[in-house]
This record gives structure tokens, C-alpha cells and sequence, in this order.
């Protein structure tokens, strides 16, 4: 499975380094953050990971495979 997650604001590439199994997209007014998920545990793992460093997820959807 893949996933796109986009995050309010801008996340810098530091902060981005948090996320290596995910590719950084930045976009106007959020980023974007796109990658496989292995299974809903891996998915909770990184919305709780995105919480821990304070970014906020927007919006969030699987990707046709």
C-alpha cells in the first residue's frame, strides 16, 4: 500500500529526515509526504511520529496501487 499524507506548513528537511521510508514533497502552503505502508500498524506508528515532532496531518489517503 501507499499513502500520501500532506502536513500544514512547510517541514524542513532536518525535520523531514524523521520520515526516511517516506519521500519529501514540498508544496505551496503544506508538503506532502508520499510512501508504502506496510500494514495499519506502520500506518498508527507514523501519524503518531508526525504528532511526536509537531507536525499536523491535513489530510491523508491511500494511493491506487
Amino acid at each position: 500500500m501507499r499513502y500520501e499524507f500532506h502536513i500544514a506548513g512547510v517541514v524542513s528537511e532536518d525535520l523531514a529526515e524523521t520520515f526516511p521510508e517516506l519521500d519529501h514533497v514540498p508544496v505551496p502552503d503544506q508538503d506532502l509526504f508520499l510512501g508504502p505502508v506496510t500494514d495499519e500498524a506502520h500506518l498508527y506508528g507514523l501519524l503518531l511520529r508526525f504528532q511526536a515532532v509537531g507536525l499536523h496531518v491535513l489530510e491523508m489517503r491511500r494511493l491506487p496501487d
